[in-house]
């Protein structure tokens, strides 16, 4: 075998292995250079650490894309900023790698969405430490939009405080408190307050606390004694059979029919009596009848010796009548015939 056939196979052999090598390529993730993407960058006021280029970007758990740049805010946008007026935020952008048809409608509804509350928040991924993007809709007057002075290079998604970084944060803010407070003061108050409960307990007399609770404690357990026979007389268990019934019997006249109607008819007639004094009819009858007895009274008044009169009258002829009755009582022919029949004599009586 000659020298230029062996160069020639190995030519051959490398050729070979590149076009393998660019087909797994193709094969693994080629396809996705020739896809629709879609691109959005957001940015975080504090640390992102755990986040890496690659993290999953997920939209309520479901997946969507990748991280595809981590940097400062400085090195893309604030080079020119004075250092006093940098803000120093963390840009993070995300590649959504989808149909056609769905890049396009994402794309035409991002501003919307933000507007309803779509934010970008840093999460853990597991116990390992690593973060991955999550996407989710927020209140957005809670997590407003981070205030930046220049334009995006691509769509801008606010980002809002991440769990873990509200804990820290909390934490921080609560250690922070915690070395405001003069803890050499608290321990002389917390000693002071110590002596005088312990001067104060000193001072109690416990013996005498301690008869007097025993003496509660069987008194107590003599009334406890007395209930217990009183619980297990006889008496008793007829009183709460008696109970029982009436409750039954009460049930039974609670579900009657005739009950509910009596209701009904009682709050019907609530209602009539309250249009009627709502009318004016019952003022109109009140002053009514005080007009008539107001001239009743005044007739009375005026005509006092007539009725007198008349009054002596009827006395009068109600002793008439009643003699009249009497008569008729002893003779009832008298009154058409005439007098009272004659007395009859019989023989050998006297006269």
């Amino acid at each position: 075998m000659t020298e230029e056939v062996r160069y020639r196979r190995l030519g051959v052999f490398v050729f070979a292995a590149l076009a393998l090598f660019v087909g797994v390529l193709f094969v693994l993730g080629g396809r996705s250079l020739f896809q629709p993407t879609y691109t959005f960058e957001t940015y975080f006021n504090d640390s992102v650490a755990g986040l890496e280029v690659g993290s999953p970007v997920r939209f309520r758990g479901v997946p969507l894309g990748q991280v595809t740049a981590i940097l400062p805010s400085l090195t893309e946008y604030e080079w020119d900023v004075p250092v006093t007026k940098r803000r120093d935020y963390i840009v993070v952008r995300v590649t959504i790698v989808q149909s056609r048809e769905w890049i396009e409608r994402v794309r035409g509804q991002t501003g919307d969405m933000v507007k309803g509350g779509l934010r970008a928040q840093t999460q853990m991924a597991g116990i390992t430490g690593q973060l991955y993007l999550s996407l989710d809709l927020l209140d957005p007057q809670e997590y407003p939009p981070l205030p930046f002075d220049w334009k995006p290079k691509f769509t801008y998604v606010p980002s809002a405080p991440s769990s873990t970084s509200q804990i820290i944060a909390n934490a921080q803010h609560f250690l922070a408190n915690l070395d405001k407070l003069d803890l050499k003061a608290l321990e002389g108050n917390v000693n002071t307050l110590l002596v005088t409960l312990n001067t104060k307990a000193s001072e109690l007399p416990v013996a005498d606390l301690s008869a007097k609770a025993s003496l509660v404690l069987a008194d107590a357990h003599t009334t406890i004694n007395h209930l217990d026979a009183i619980l297990v007389r006889p008496e008793i268990g007829v009183v709460l059979q008696n109970v029982a019934e009436a409750s039954g019997r009460l049930d039974g006249l609670l579900g009657d029919p005739r009950l509910k109607q009596t209701v009904d008819n009682v709050a019907d007639v609530s209602v009539r009596l309250r249009r009627l004094a709502a009318s004016g009819e019952v003022d109109r009858t009140v002053r009514h009848v005080d007009d008539l007895a107001s001239r009743l009274d005044g007739t009375v008044r005026d005509n006092r010796y007539d009725v007198r009169v008349i009054v002596e009258d009827l006395r009068v002829a109600a002793d008439n009548i009643r003699t009249l009755s009497e008569n008729l009582k002893r003779n009832p022919a008298g009154v058409l015939l005439g007098g009272p029949p004659e007395k009859v004599q019989f023989p050998g009586r006297s006269k």
